[in-house]
């Protein structure tokens, strides 16, 4: 049933689908119970469409009264990002890989319970959709609590309620980033975890892991349980500094994947390999999940931050069942996630200019978009040259080889003058190109399907940028609306300067996981493009020294 609504706070429409509704319209919504955080109704200029439900009231009338009662409407599920609506939200689809989503037996109880603002977690700033039953584990179930009071329109904090107001960011809202710059994030007694960020030339970044090491992933192995019934593959993963292996399958990585997006709310965590309906035990499959959860994992180690997350030494290192679920039950406590993980970052003392770091962070929006765009590119030419050398390339050379073979034939069909040297040495010929034919259908995998992998890894890293810059962007817009009010007499200066200096940690923040991106970026390629490189040199090379004997045949004649 339609009810009467009046939109608490501006909202502008991002996506396809939603609408955009302005602070005090009238609005109608068509079902008050609200889906994934939306609702579904019509603004007073006749258009239909979703918007969050966290930005309306209610406006409900009591039949024995002249009052207007008006409500706050529940803002519904977490789980769902105001940038992306649930028209358009694609979730990872778990009915793919039975063999990563079963139960965990003996690696972990059969249910456990979190609540679910400890899972209020950016599903954009990470390029993955929200934690919920649809994407997490099936054997995660969600407890939602009731909204605290700084969520609340009640509030008496004016720098919230300016919040409220100038929200348009909603990785910057579901994130906790909001909550954190206008100081509603309480200090902990006692924060056991730190991480550093030091002024280097080019700005910040982040200090790096004192203890760095590196992870193998090898002998992906087919294994079953349940006398057969269950088969999954395992993989052996080791660390540098131990060299002791454990055994994972591809959910304990999912699980630690998640962990990690929930906790690491301004840090771009790569994507997983993806997932597959069919064929998942298939050589080809495996080989290619191996290769890029290897390019995953270095990634990992390499981050001077995720690196020493506690839950990813747990990972590397826990090779006991009891003790397994005693770690994993310990990360999903972890209280730093989110809002709170902003109170463990130490950050220089040297002065920034906020215009300076928003122009600087513009520059790297700029150059993520096009490296994104060329990247994709990249990604297709390469694609489609992989499919020339399984198919076109292939067939050309079989083609030309049979072309020869053919020649070599009809010299023999008059015995007078059959020339048995020339013969053999165009039917010769001929085989040489069909080998090469078959020289170049096996060739990407020694380069091409390697580029795709790594092109594969930046194009998840570079999806997640956009919705953590939007983290900084939101935090911009609540430094310069809280010192206007304070010009205005509306705020206390001390107020306004506390958000300005929180906006200061997530300005470093940020620009510290620009720098290791950059950094990173330039050890990956360099070593992507240098590999390529050679394999395409040794490869001619082969193709080369082929024609060579073939032609030394003819010397002989």
């Amino acid at each position: 049933m339609s009810v009467k609504a009046k939109a608490l706070y501006t909202f502008l429409s991002e996506n396809n689908g939603e609408i955009s509704i302005q602070e005090n319209e009238e609005l109608i919504i068509f079902d008050e119970n609200s889906v994934d955080g939306w609702f579904q109704g019509e603004n007073s200029r006749g258009e239909r469409g979703i918007f969050p439900a966290s930005y309306v009231e209610i406006i409900r009338s009591r039949s024995n009264s002249n009052v207007t009662d008006c409500s706050i409407s529940p803002a519904g599920s977490l789980g769902k990002d105001f940038s992306t609506p649930n028209t358009s939200l694609h979730y990872p689809q778990n009915d793919y890989d039975d063999d990563d989503y079963d139960d965990w037996d003996d690696w972990d109880d059969r249910s456990t319970v979190v609540d679910d603002a400890d899972h209020a977690r950016n599903p954009g700033a990470n390029g993955h959709a929200p934690e919920n039953p649809m994407t997490n584990n099936p054997n995660v179930h969600y407890r939602p609590k009731p909204a605290s009071r700084q969520d609340s329109i009640t509030s008496s904090r004016k720098g919230s309620m300016v919040g409220r107001n100038l929200n348009r960011f909603s990785s910057f809202v579901r994130s906790g980033v909001e909550a954190f710059v206008l100081g509603d994030v309480p200090m902990m007694a006692k924060i056991a975890e730190t991480y550093s960020i030091d002024m280097g030339p080019l700005g910040p970044r982040w200090k790096e892991n004192p203890k760095p090491f590196s992870c193998s992933i090898e002998d992906p192995t087919k294994q079953t349980k349940f006398k057969g019934i269950k088969t999954y593959i395992s993989y052996r993963v080791t660390p540098s500094h131990t060299g002791r292996p454990v055994y994972r399958r591809y959910k304990h990585f999912d699980w630690l994947y998640n962990r990690l997006l929930h906790k690491f709310t301004v840090i771009s965590v790569p994507h997983l390999p993806e997932k597959q309906a069919t064929g998942r035990f298939e050589e080809d499959f495996i080989e290619k999940r191996k290769r890029r959860l290897i390019l995953w994992m270095n990634h990992m180690t390499s981050h001077p931050v995720l690196s020493q997350y506690e839950g990813f030494e747990h990972f590397l290192m826990c090779a006991d069942d009891k003790q397994w679920k005693l770690g994993k039950r310990r990360a999903e406590k972890d209280e730093m996630v989110g809002a709170h993980f902003m109170l463990t970052l130490q950050i220089p003392k040297e002065h920034q200019d906020l215009q300076d770091v928003e122009e600087r962070v513009d520059n790297f929006k700029a150059f993520a978009r096009k490296m994104d765009d060329s990247v994709m590119q990249l990604t297709h030419v390469a694609s489609e040259l992989v499919r020339k050398h399984l198919g076109g390339f292939r067939k050309e050379f079989q083609r030309l080889g049979n072309a020869f073979q053919s020649i070599s034939h009809a010299f023999t069909l008059d015995p007078p003058y059959r020339s048995d040297g020339l013969n053999n040495a165009i039917s010769h010929t001929g085989r040489t190109y069909e080998n090469i034919g078959e020289m170049f259908a096996e060739q990407p995998k020694y380069d091409l399907f390697h580029m795709l992998d790594k092109l594969s890894l930046y194009q998840g890293l570079l999806a997640n940028f956009p919705d953590i810059i939007h983290l900084q962007k939101g935090a911009f817009a609540k430094v310069k609306e809280s010192q206007r009010m304070s010009d205005e007499g509306k705020m206390d200066q001390e107020e306004a300067d506390g958000i300005r200096k929180r906006c200061r940690t997530v300005g470093f923040a940020l620009q510290a996981e620009m720098s290791h991106f950059h950094q990173q970026r330039e050890v990956d390629f360099k070593d992507m493009m240098q590999a390529y490189l050679r394999e395409q040199i040794a490869f001619y090379q082969r193709v080369v020294q082929q024609l060579e004997r073939t032609l030394r045949m003819y010397d002989c004649l």
